[in-house]
């Protein structure tokens, strides 16, 4: 069902040589993103191995932060985020993956989905910078993509070294072209923000 959703969110009409219909229609992060308090409980939670996620609709669209503990150091979970050529083996539903243009801390990547066999494809400019320890994003404006809006970040935060043990901390803010009823936001957000933790702690912690 997800699947379909996405489809039918999506106008697949991306062209990497025509600019998208916007330069942006959500706040992009400038420097690091502001940090998400947790609460006692969803701490314990994730002393407990469990992932605590937050989510709030947002436009034609959802956005949301996930919190996961991983067994890794940051430097391999860095690693495995942005080593774009490998996510259509390691993601869920990504068909294709490369990076298009780097320049200096930004890399321009091209993203294919392909939920039920059908291409969703957009474009993104990411903002790295692994000593402060984040990543954030907004969709590459000169290009044109299938999705209207995609804003958001990585934040990897040491906690131990002995053994390694750090906090991956996940958050976007989709937004599509066309109607798509308030349950599907709901359901569309929550699956990306639990599969996209989910994967990196599967490669990070399996060497």
């Amino acid at each position: 069902m997800f699947a379909a959703l996405v489809l039918f969110a999506a106008a697949r009409a991306a062209d990497a040589n025509l600019p998208h219909d916007h330069q942006g229609v959500a706040p992009a992060y400038k420097g690091a993103p502001a940090a998400v308090p947790l609460a006692a409980d969803e701490a314990a939670k994730l002393a407990a191995g469990e992932l605590v996620l937050k989510q709030v609709k947002s436009g034609n669209g959802g956005r949301g932060v996930v919190f996961m503990d991983i067994a890794a150091a940051p430097q391999t979970i860095w690693s495995r985020i942005t080593n774009y050529g490998m996510y259509p083996t390691w993601v869920d539903n990504v068909a294709a993956c490369e990076v298009y243009r780097k320049d200096g801390a930004t890399i321009f990547t091209r993203f294919v989905l392909d939920p039920m066999g059908m291409n969703v494809e957009y474009f993104i400019k990411h903002t790295y910078n692994p000593t402060a320890g984040w990543l954030t994003w907004t969709l590459d404006y000169s290009r044109l993509s299938d999705l209207d809006e995609s804003i958001g970040y990585w934040r990897v935060t040491p906690l131990t070294t002995e053994p390694p043990r750090t906090r991956l901390e996940y958050s976007v803010d989709v937004r599509f072209k066309g109607w798509v009823p308030g349950f599907a936001q709901d359901m569309i957000a929550k699956h990306g923000l639990t599969n996209a933790v989910a994967w990196v702690k599967k490669q990070s912690e399996g060497g």
